[in-house]
């Protein structure tokens, strides 16, 4: 299993209007099972603020409350933290 948690700047990788490899993903997603895509929800209401207008996602992410504390979470289940 592998999970892409995004979070600050990293979240423009799931945004639907300034993804640069949105494409890829909705290739990876549809060839790797078990792959996942999580969005920071705090940094999504951050950048939703700071713009004026509501933030789309590409359909492929869901949703966590906090990235960092899901980082936190995956790494306590045993999950390696990969950042590039």
């Amino acid at each position: 299993e592998i999970e892409v948690v995004a979070y600050g700047p990293g979240l423009h990788m799931l945004r639907a209007d300034t993804s640069p490899v949105k494409e890829r993903i909705s290739a990876m997603s549809l060839e790797i099972e078990g792959l996942t895509f999580s969005a920071c929800a705090n940094t999504l209401k951050g950048m939703t603020k700071k713009e004026g207008k509501a933030v789309e996602l590409v359909s492929e992410s869901h949703m966590v409350s906090s990235g960092v504390a899901r980082l936190v979470e995956l790494q306590e289940d045993g999950y390696s933290y990969v950042r590039p």
